[in-house]
C-alpha cells in the first residue's frame, strides 16, 4: 500500500493530499472502523512504514496528529495506543480547540478594535512587512512561525502590555493549530487574505471593520476544524 502520493476525489481542480494526510486518513479510518480498538497498541513505526510505504517522518507527522486530534496516546518505550474511536475536541499544547476559540473570540476580536483605534505608524508599517513576507512565504514552518507574531503585533497595536500577554500565553498553541490547519485545511491563502483584510481595517482606523475582520478570520479558523473533526471515511 503506497500512500506517498494521492489526490482527494471530487470535482475539478482537485486537492493534492500530502503523504502525511494520507497517512493519517487510513490511520484514522482504521480507529474509526474499529480495526483498532479502544486500549489497543498500533503497529511500531518501522512495521506501519513498510506498509504503508512512507518515510518515518512522514509516518511520524500522521502520529502526532492522530494525538491531537485525541485518538491516541504515546507512551515512551511502549508505543502508540488508542484512546478514543472518535474526534471530538482537538488539543494543541495545553489547551483545547474549544478553549483556545472560546478565549480567542473573548480576546482578539476586541483587541482588533483597540489597535484599529490606537496603532501607532511603526505599529502598521510593522504589520504590513509582516504581511507581505507571510504572503510570499512557501515554507510551511517558517510561515506559522510569522503567523504567530502576527497575532502578537496586533495584540501590540492595541498598546495594552497586558493583551500582548495573554497571547503570548497561548502562542504555543496557535503555532500548533496553525501547523495542523496548513497541513490538513489548506489554510495558508485563505489566512493570508483574512490577515489582510485586518491590517487594511487597521489601516483606515476602523474599529468596527477590525473586530469584524478578526471575527471572519476566527471563524473561519472555527469552520476548519470543525470540516477535520466531522471527516468521514471515503470508502
Amino acid at each position: 500500500m503506497n500512500l506517498s502520493d494521492s489526490q482527494t476525489a471530487g470535482p475539478v481542480p482537485p486537492r493534492r493530499v500530502s503523504a502525511m494526510e494520507a497517512v493519517l486518513t487510513h490511520l484514522r479510518d482504521a480507529i474509526e472502523r474499529g480495526e483498532y480498538a479502544i486500549g489497543d497498541k498500533l503497529p511500531s513505526e518501522a512495521e506501519l512504514c513498510r506498509t504503508l510505504e512512507v518515510s518515518r517522518p512522514v509516518l511520524r507527522e500522521a502520529l502526532r496528529a492522530l494525538q491531537t486530534m485525541g485518538l491516541t496516546v504515546s507512551r515512551t518505550g511502549k508505543g502508540t495506543f488508542v484512546v478514543a474511536s472518535a474526534v471530538e475536541d482537538p488539543t494543541f499544547g495545553d489547551y483545547a480547540a474549544s478553549d483556545l476559540l472560546e478565549v480567542r473570540r473573548h480576546v482578539e476580536i476586541p483587541v482588533a478594535g483597540y489597535a484599529a483605534r490606537r496603532r501607532t505608524p511603526e505599529n502598521l508599517d510593522h504589520l504590513t512587512h509582516l504581511l507581505d513576507r507571510m504572503e510570499r512565504e512557501t515554507d510551511t514552518t517558517a510561515w506559522v512561525a510569522m503567523d504567530t507574531l502576527f497575532h502578537l503585533a496586533v495584540a501590540e497595536a492595541a498598546q495594552n502590555p497586558v493583551f500582548r500577554r495573554v497571547i503570548e500565553e497561548i502562542r504555543d498553541a496557535l503555532a500548533r493549530q496553525s501547523a495542523f490547519l496548513n497541513e490538513l485545511g489548506g489554510r495558508r491563502e485563505q489566512s493570508n487574505r483574512e490577515h489582510r483584510a485586518i491590517v487594511e481595517a487597521l489601516v483606515d482606523g476602523s474599529e468596527q471593520d477590525a473586530r469584524e475582520a478578526m471575527a471572519h478570520h476566527i471563524d473561519r479558523v472555527e469552520n476548519t476544524l470543525t470540516d477535520i473533526v466531522r471527516a468521514t471515511r471515503k470508502d
